[in-house]
């Protein structure tokens, strides 16, 4: 994993909220997947999710060898970069990486925001009905914990994608 440099245009994937939060534009779109990488829901949001006071918990990847992130792929131009940069200041690096385009059956150079446990924000791992209880009960200027979890696992379903750690919080959350 090495940090990645900016350049005119590349491609960027979405694993998390980007993939059905687009507010940003883009050239192209491409459903994805990351190899290597798993979604957890071991990054702090003190600006989304959640407050200072009370952080809610974002997605972030962790290495997992073997393992396929589905996601989102958007080619952008560097203009994009400031306004994804602020909206993933929380502790979210870019590090560049190898995106599959699957549509294409296509591989990219690209890069992912990836919170590490070294941030400020990094919440790290906790039973999964502790991390459901947490984000239960977190709110922030976004909105609610809970929706998050919600539309991303909506999304996730859209794709096609079958991610047990999202759907197993979505299920706590909605029983």
């Amino acid at each position: 994993m090495t940090r990645a440099a900016r350049s005119d245009t590349t491609w960027v994937f979405g694993y998390g909220s980007l993939i059905y939060k687009v507010d940003f534009p883009y050239q192209q779109k491409a459903t994805a997947s990351i190899s290597g990488w798993e979604r957890r829901f071991w990054q702090g949001s003190h600006d989304h999710r959640g407050t200072p006071c009370a952080p809610g918990r974002v997605v972030t990847l962790i290495p997992s060898p073997g393992a396929t992130c589905r996601g989102v792929a958007y080619l952008v131009e560097q203009e994009v970069f400031e306004h994804l940069d602020h909206r993933e200041k929380n502790g979210y690096e870019r590090y560049s990486v190898t995106i599959c385009l699957d549509e294409k059956e296509v591989e990219v150079d690209g890069l992912i925001y990836v919170a590490t446990e070294d941030n400020h924000a990094y919440l790290g791992p906790a039973h999964l009905e502790e991390v459901a209880s947490h984000i239960s009960r977190s709110h922030g200027p976004s909105g609610s914990n809970t929706d998050y979890v919600l539309q991303l696992a909506r999304a996730l379903r859209k794709l096609g994608d079958h991610d047990p750690h999202v759907y197993a919080l979505e299920a706590l959350l909605t029983q």
